[in-house]
């Protein structure tokens, strides 16, 4: 409204009542009961306020709006004709929206839709008339349709200003490469092009490059393209961010495919293709690399390669995925990144020992290098990673007893040293880790903004600045005990932790002192050689939820006190020389079965065979304290558990080969997933999120 017909509403006029100007008050309560903003309003913003109901058609008497935003409530119904709209956001609503978006079609000043997570219904039978707007920025992710299927929005073949799309994670028919984007008008303006989770077919189209000349941000994962990635790629010096992850894409990368050094490429994802061959040694020269996803490929064919150093010392390079491939070799020596915060090299044939060049990585968060082929002890110099959280080395061939050095890694909160070859007692001083579950694993960076500015000849602003890539870094946690599977992923991880030492060869007692880890989720101390009693202070796991002794020589009764822990799910003692009675059914034990006993024919209780009737003698009473072993020999159990003893022994010959046979058929995997996309639309007066590249 115009600022003459509004002088009395101001702080200095605090009681609204008495403004008297389009504003109604209930006589009774004394609160606003109507508000008339309709004459001159040009913003009005009501996002984020959980409305609900069907929006009233009064709303189309607001002539003069240019700003609507809606989003983040519950509204349903449509949205009147408002001839000066520029910018309109419905996103996160149960509106319905016409696939043809002709209730749009007439408001000619529009240049901004975003209507992400509503309901797109069919278009009608007649022919919509040809639109008068033409978009810059148009964001339809994530909608549902009672359809199997629906077609792709076919006005935008007249869209040749577009900035922004966005139709990512809809249902759309089994579309080819989006050819109503490549008319034979290019679009020089368009930055973006997020498709993924599309059901898109087919090859990229050639002529891509010369369509979209200024392209930054290119988006395609998890569709059903194949082919190779066009030659023009190679010249694209704008292209920041390109994920084509989780195709069928297969061809050999030659040095045309990829943007050459200089480029402004920052963010490269081809996870999950068919891709083969060495890389071009153009990609070593892009100075700008954050992040390099190039896991589940076949890189290095089939003669198998070593890792190029290249690799390591990008100069801004944080995130590193080599996964499942066919490299070969020692880590490489040199120079690493102190800016590297995640490598993940797992299911490899890499050998040799870690490199002292781990030492710099400072800001190391996860060291994922497990189903290699890797030899030698835990160096000592493990402590310098102060900031990592996971490490992962399952299914190798380490050796040696663990460093103390470990129990200097306060922010570690999963660590699987499982199916390797260490030895020795474990160290108490473990118990002194934290594990802990307030760590952020699933980290959330920004990078690369791009800001547009629209400005109408009457000085009309608004601002929208469009984050590049938000780069959400989620793990996928898989424990396995009694071959069973139990995946733990998203946002339940900030509260998950877990130790996984079975299939080693330790020995000697559990250390009392564990039972310290009290932020602790998860526990595998199974196929090893321990002896000694469980420890009472087990009792003091109180998060705890998976717990496997399983395969060891323990003795003693099962500490009763185990009952309290009230979030067993998972409990598994198996195959040892334990004795006695078995916990009460009480809590979580009444949802265990005799499965988790078995191979102790000393134990006794309702789910066993055995009797509890005999009085037990005083070598099957666990002490309190739980420490060490008085020397003595329970004769009974040791007939008993003869064959028990033949076959750990031949466990102790070839344990990864027992383990496969005996254990899990899936070993257990902590895995880093990152590089999922997301993009924020911020309103004006919002700072940029972003670095400078």
């Amino acid at each position: 409204a115009g600022s003459d017909d509004l002088r009395g509403w101001d702080k200095e006029h605090f009681n609204c009542c008495n403004w008297g100007y389009r504003v109604a008050c209930d006589n009774t309560t004394n609160r606003v009961i109507q508000l008339d903003l309709s004459f001159n309003l040009e913003w009005l913003y009501l996002g984020q306020n959980n409305l609900k109901g069907v929006l009233p058609p009064c709303l189309g008497n607001l002539s003069s709006l240019r700003y609507l935003d809606l989003s983040d409530n519950q509204f349903e119904g449509h949205i009147s004709y408002l001839p000066q709209l520029e910018y309109l956001s419905i996103s996160n609503n149960y509106f319905q929206v016409p696939i043809s978006f002709v209730s749009f079609m007439n408001h000619s000043n529009l240049k901004y839709i975003a209507c992400d997570n509503n309901e797109l219904v069919p278009a009608s039978s007649f022919q919509a008339p040809a639109p008068k707007l033409q978009l810059r920025f148009f964001s339809a992710s994530s909608c549902t349709s009672k359809l199997l299927s629906c077609e792709f929005p076919t006005f935008l073949h007249s869209q040749y200003d577009l900035v922004y799309v966005d139709l990512s994670h809809n249902k759309f028919i089994g579309e080819p490469f989006p050819s109503w984007l490549l008319p034979q008008n290019p679009r020089p303006n368009l930055h973006t092009i997020d498709l993924s989770d599309s059901n898109i077919h087919g090859q990229i189209a050639r002529n891509t490059c010369l369509i979209f000349p200024r392209l930054r941000n290119f988006i395609m994962a998890n569709n059903n393209l194949t082919g190779c990635i066009p030659p023009c790629f190679g010249n694209m010096s704008s292209l920041a961010y390109l994920d084509l992850s989780n195709n069928h894409m297969s061809c050999e990368l030659l040095e045309h495919n990829l943007p050459r050094g200089g480029s402004s490429l920052w963010y490269l994802k081809l996870s999950n293709n068919n891709f083969k061959g060495l890389l071009p040694p153009s990609v070593f020269n892009m100075t700008k690399l954050v992040c390099l996803y190039l896991d589940e490929n076949k890189f290095a064919g089939e003669v198998p390669g070593a890792i190029p150093i290249e690799y390591f010392n990008y100069h801004r390079i944080q995130f590193l995925d080599l996964s499942e491939n066919n490299l070969s070799g020692s880590l490489p020596l040199g120079y690493y990144a102190p800016s590297l915060r995640y490598v993940h090299l797992y299911r490899n044939q890499l050998s040799g020992p870690l490199p002292y060049a781990f030492f710099n990585l400072s800001s190391l968060v996860t060291l994922d290098l497990g189903d290699n082929n890797l030899t030698g002890p835990i160096p000592d110099w493990i402590d310098s990673l102060s900031e990592l959280s996971i490490f992962y080395l399952k299914s190798n061939q380490f050796m040696g007893e663990l460093p103390h050095q470990l129990c200097f890694l306060r922010k570690l909160s999963i660590l699987d040293l499982s199916e390797n070859n260490f030895s020795g007692r474990l160290p108490s001083c473990l118990s002194n880790l934290s594990f802990a579950t307030s760590y952020e694993k699933s980290s959330v960076f920004h990078y690369s903004t791009v800001s547009e500015d629209y400005l109408d000849n009457e000085g009309f602003h608004f601002d929208i600045q469009m984050v590049g890539a938000r780069i959400a870094l989620n793990i996928v946690v898989e424990l396995t005990t009694k071959k069973n599977f139990y995946t733990y992923e998203g946002d339940i991880l900030s509260y998950m932790s877990a130790m996984d030492l079975s299939c080693n060869r330790f020995t000697g007692e559990i250390p009392p002192e564990w039972g310290n880890l009290s932020g602790i989720f998860a526990l595998n101390l199974s196929q090893n050689n321990l002896t000694g009693l469980i420890p009472s202070s087990f009792s003091n796991l109180k998060q705890i939820e998976s717990l496997d002794l399983s395969h060891n020589n323990l003795r003693g009764r099962i500490p009763e006190q185990l009952i309290e822990l009230t979030f067993l799910a998972v409990f598994n003692m198996s195959y040892n020389n334990l004795s006695g009675r078995t916990p009460d059914m009480k809590n979580q034990f009444g949802t265990f079965d005799e499965s988790c006993y078995k191979g102790n024919p000393l134990l006794c209780g309702p789910l066993l065979r055995n009797s509890c009737d005999k009085t037990e003698s005083p070598s099957e009473r666990v002490p309190d304290n739980s420490n060490g072993d008085d020397g003595s020999i329970d004769m009974d159990s040791f007939y008993v558990s003869f064959d028990v003893h033949l076959w750990r022994d031949n466990l102790t010959r070839h344990p990864l080969e027992e383990c496969i046979q005996h254990w899990p058929e899936k070993p257990a995997r902590y895995r880093h997933v990152g590089g999922a996309y997301a993009t924020e639309v911020r309103k004006t007066g919002r700072n940029n999120l972003g670095v400078n590249l």
